[in-house]
């Protein structure tokens, strides 16, 4: 029996969406398990203290070292339970677009790597439990974490319906600020991941100021920079002492500011000189989602780290890397 083809893109297109909604859910309570220090709620790995459910009682719990929490084992098996299911749809995506791989523009490539790419997200989850929440790993697992979100929101643009695939003449020199403006928001995305992940949030406790009213506190930057440190350092609540924490939180402060320019720069682009109402429309939403995301950030410094606002900072980040891969697709067409 023939295929028809516009059946097949509307199914696939509602999937890949509820798979989207889902990878922004997992990205959401994967910091939410971070900033609630969970990570290391069930120390053992897939299961939790040897079962494939959190134990009921301590009692239930094989001997370890790691003190029992219920709450927390439950929050980090809950982000488990949400990123196995990820990987099933991603799984089932691909097996679709295998199976229509003769069907005209039917990506194929596209959801083979995002299958690889939540094989290694795996692996990185497993590492973030085994290797004892290390800082490279869980910033690495977290990039992993955007990167699955943004690959799988370009499928879902591949995938929309014909009709509604709309691109605007834009001149190179936009398009070049535009990828470069997701190069420094990726940039400040993995300082981000690397300020949460050695406990550096609260480096500083002062706005505009870090704290005392110093604007240049001393600072480690050499310790706060340090990827790798070796195996068999239980890296809960931080080993770093405070300069290099508070060096990592300058840096972040920096990188935000620097983001802010950029992408500040990209929103006038796109709102005061472009034409396409369509690039004004994304210009007018980021720059309410920048507005708000650098009030996050300073309500984080003020509230000292309150978990619903940290927690949104990095639904933030996620949304402006979505809009910024949106405008790079509608901004493809050739001059």
């Amino acid at each position: 029996m023939r295929k028809d083809p516009a059946l097949l893109f509307r199914v696939q297109y509602r999937l890949v969406l509820m798979t989207c909604l889902l990878a922004f859910c997992v990205i959401l309570l994967g910091a939410y398990v971070r900033l609630s220090d969970a990570g290391l709620g069930c120390p053992d790995w897939p299961g939790c203290y040897g079962q494939l459910i959190v134990p009921s009682e301590s009692a239930e719990v094989v001997s370890t070292d790691q003190a029992f929490d219920q709450s927390k084992a439950w929050k980090e098996m809950i982000h488990r339970y949400m990123a196995g299911t990820l990987g099933l749809f991603i799984l089932l995506l691909a097996i679709l677009a295998w199976t229509n791989r003769a069907i005209a523009r039917q990506p194929v490539i596209l959801p083979g790597v995002l299958l690889l790419l939540v094989i290694f997200q795996a692996l990185l989850g497993m590492w973030t439990v085994t290797l004892l929440v290390k800082p490279a790993i869980v910033t690495a697992h977290l990039l992993g974490g955007f990167a699955t979100l943004a690959l799988l929101w370009l499928l879902l643009l591949r995938v929309r319906p014909i009709d509604h695939l709309h691109t605007v003449e834009t001149s190179r020199s936009l398009r070049r600020w535009i990828y470069f403006s997701l190069f420094i928001l990726l940039m400040q995305i993995t300082l981000g991941g690397w300020t949460s992940s050695n406990y550096a949030a609260l480096g500083c406790t002062d706005f505009p100021t870090c704290y005392a009213g110093q604007w240049w506190p001393d600072m480690d930057f050499k310790e706060a920079f340090v990827i790798w440190r070796g195996l068999g350092i239980n890296y809960e609540f931080g080993v770093l002492e405070t300069e290099a924490r508070t060096a990592i939180h300058v840096t972040h402060r920096v990188g935000a500011l620097i983001t802010l320019i950029t992408l500040g720069i990209l929103t006038y682009w796109l709102i005061r000189k472009s034409s396409a109402r369509a690039l004004q429309s994304i210009g007018y939403l980021l720059t309410l989602i920048l507005i708000l995301q650098i009030g996050l950030g300073i309500t984080n410094v003020v509230g000292h780290l309150p978990l619903n606002v940290a927690v949104a900072h990095n639904g933030g980040a996620a949304i402006l890397l979505l809009i910024l891969v949106t405008l790079i697709w509608v901004s493809r067409q050739r001059e």
